[in-house]
């Protein structure tokens, strides 16, 4: 009987081991395109390294004007460099089955209930979710969340079998619907909000501000392939990719474990999502934890059944989010504030009750702040930013996790740059 024991312990390490170092089953949904270009920074810094996940998708999100040919474009470059990558490691997929994963997911934000109609994207996460696997299914969304949301309104079973890391922060004032409708429906789905630690991929530790990166460019990526001669055309090569975070994740560290180090950072257990309710306007006596959701109800003219088309606007810090109509005479808008600090908001609409209603409020440090009875709770499967002191860079919460690895991951990004010399 011992002599049987010994090897099929053995065998039951090696599986073990062989489920560790499987690659990670990867969907990555992206706002790439538009007006914010550190999306195809973090597409490149992926694909440099896709030798390391089995991609089962790429996909398009709303809030900027980004389709799914913006990563189409990024992965021919990828082709072009592709032999060169091959070359000095195995495991990157081709161009092709790489383009054979890539959907267009939602071009518009959810109305007021969160969710609308089955996407390409959103019915790309359920196909995989739905695939026999041990290994459970990463969705690592770097814009949108409303392709998850649609996903998880869809097919609810499909849960547990997610890990979800979000670049929230200023994604979530775009997507309070699809967030209100995640966090209010799926307490315990697998998940990792990061609003302000992912700062810390480009936030220079002793200021605060986006440190000076250029040198890096200048010596490590500039004319470095197809893929580093592109890199030079957004920020003038200064690297932002405040997405990457979420793919440093699963490259170093332990990715079910989310309080330890890793480079993608550390996080602590989210009891409560923050939220505040006001029947008035507000005054800046209003408080709200910064990301925590804002909700204005306003009393209007009964127009029967609620409305998926937007009733008003809200107008914020220079930029407009729809209000919507939910019955009985009863006008919601929701915002999510992004930063510390005062705010003034105006609302419009071709509804005389509620056009020209303005206020302010103030939005306070740290996130989730303390417990309120208006808070979503209680979480019991999702992660945030650490409001240790200590994870602090600037005003940034828990962006010192990341920030401590600055050097690590740079090195080690500038070995694979060095493949696609010329």
């Amino acid at each position: 009987m011992l002599r049987l024991v010994k090897p099929l312990l053995l065998l039951c390490l090696l599986l073990l081991a062989g489920q560790h170092m499987a690659q990670p089953r990867v969907i990555v949904s992206t706002d790439i395109g538009g007006t914010d270009d550190d999306d195809f920074q973090s597409m490149i810094h992926y694909l440099m390294y896709a030798n390391q996940f089995k991609t089962e998708g790429l996909i398009s999100s709303p809030y900027g004007d980004g389709r799914k040919e913006d990563i189409l474009r990024i992965i021919d470059l990828y082709e072009k460099d592709y032999p060169k990558l091959k070359a000095n490691a195995k495991g990157f997929p081709t161009a092709n089955v790489l383009r054979a994963v890539v959907k267009q997911g939602a071009t518009e934000r959810a109305p007021a209930k969160g969710w609308t109609t089955p996407t390409e994207g959103s019915e790309w996460i359920i196909s995989c979710a739905k695939r026999e696997s041990s290994q459970p299914l990463w969705v690592l969304v770097w814009g949108g969340i409303e392709d998850l949301a649609q996903a998880l309104h869809d097919a609810p079973e499909i849960a547990p079998k997610l890990r979800v890391y979000w670049i929230g922060g200023p994604n979530k004032k775009w997507g309070a619907e699809a967030y209100h409708y995640l966090v209010s429906n799926f307490p315990e789905l697998w998940m990792i909000e990061a609003n302000a630690t992912y700062r810390g991929w480009f936030q220079d530790i002793s200021t605060g501000k986006v440190f000076d990166n250029s040198n890096y460019h200048d010596q490590h990526i500039k004319n470095h392939g197809a893929m580093g001669r592109d890199f030079s055309n957004y920020y003038k090569g200064v690297i932002k990719m405040g997405d990457t975070p979420s793919v440093a994740y699963l490259l170093h560290g332990n990715p079910e474990k989310p309080e330890e180090p890793s480079w993608g950072g550390s996080f602590v257990p989210l009891h409560f999502s923050a939220r505040r309710i006001f029947n008035r306007a507000t005054t800046l006596a209003d408080q709200v934890p910064v990301f925590g959701v804002l909700e204005w109800v306003m009393q209007g003219p009964d127009k029967g059944a609620a409305n998926e088309e937007p009733s008003l606007w809200l107008e914020v810090d220079g930029q407009r989010f729809e209000g919507y109509y939910e019955g009985n005479g009863r006008y919601r808008a929701r915002f999510v504030p992004k930063a510390v600090g005062e705010w003034s908001y105006k609302i419009s609409s071709s509804i005389k009750e509620l056009d020209g209603q303005q206020g302010q409020f103030t939005s306070t440090d740290p996130w989730p702040g303390k417990q309120h009875p208006q808070n979503l709770a209680p979480l019991t499967g999702w992660w945030s930013d650490s409001p240790d002191p200590a994870s602090y860079v600037g005003p940034h919460q828990g962006a010192a996790t990341v920030n401590r690895w600055q050097k690590e991951f740079l090195d080690d990004w500038a070995k694979r740059w060095a493949w696609l010399a010329e």
